[in-house]
């Protein structure tokens, strides 16, 4: 257990299984090199946990880390295979997941073109969405205080900022903007014509009505229409039995009578 303001548990892998995971996700992940890669992402509050000395703590770890949550779902074998999950999301069978996707948004002085002769400027946003399902991004949350903020000179480097978004109708928190994390994600399904999915607890109405306060200042129709929530509940009623009893148990996230 970390020791801070708000303390959370850390599990470890033994003999093939990880206290974090469901058996049947985890075996998913260990099978997949890119999957398995995610596992190293390094604990962020690596401070805040007694004798970090012993050993190397990652985010995955921790028992509220929503990064695992998505995993312990998206990874369980077979789940996009499901109509319920496929219909609930409007997707194929059988796409393949990207986790810690990087959507390389445009900054200023990016060119759309190549003219012969002249290589491109590129500056891109190195920053990741949680995960890329076809046209569809996610921002996955859990018991995070919010969607970050950032300083407006931090905001003004992206491109489009100004022909997706109404910037006098974003909220602010002193001299930052508030739910960077979501402008960044708008932005980015702009720049791909995808959609941008928020996966939020239902408990969590601080952090929906964030989310419909950006979707609000967005300007374009058409780009608002693609932009979505959805609760871990609603995705848990398309869930296997056995999985649905995982998440209840381990997150609250509350189980329906099986189908």
């Amino acid at each position: 257990m970390t020791f801070g303001p708000v303390p959370s548990l850390l599990f470890h892998e033994e003999d093939g299984l990880h206290g974090n995971f469901i058996a049947e996700s985890y075996r998913g992940i260990q099978a997949e090199p890119a999957w398995q890669q995610r596992l190293a992402k390094r604990y962020s509050a690596e401070r805040f946990v007694p004798r970090r000395w012993d050993r190397r703590r990652n985010e995955l770890d921790c028992g509220t880390s929503s990064d695992a949550l998505l995993m312990n779902i998206f990874c369980y074998p077979g789940i996009l295979d499901r109509a319920d999950v496929c219909g609930l999301l409007g997707i194929e069978h059988g796409l393949r997941l990207q986790f810690g996707f990087r959507p390389r948004i445009p900054l200023l002085g990016t060119l759309n073109h190549t003219c012969e002769g002249m290589p491109a400027a590129e500056r891109f946003d190195r920053t990741e969405v949680d995960m890329a399902l076809g046209s569809l991004l996610f921002e996955a949350k859990l018991t995070e205080a919010g969607f970050q903020t950032a300083p407006m000179a931090l905001l003004a480097r992206y491109r489009d900022l100004r022909e997706v978004f109404d910037v006098d109708r974003l909220r602010m928190r002193g001299e930052r903007v508030q739910s960077y994390q979501l402008i960044r994600g708008v932005l980015a399904a702009h720049h791909l014509e995808a959609s941008f999915v928020v996966l939020s607890d239902a408990r969590r109405v601080d952090l929906m009505e964030l989310w419909f306060d950006v979707m609000c200042a967005v300007r374009l129709c058409e780009l608002r229409s693609r932009l979505k929530l959805l609760t871990w509940q609603e995705l848990a009623v398309a869930l296997p039995k056995k999985l649905r009893a995982f998440l209840d148990a381990k997150y609250g996230i509350g189980s329906v009578q099986a189908r």
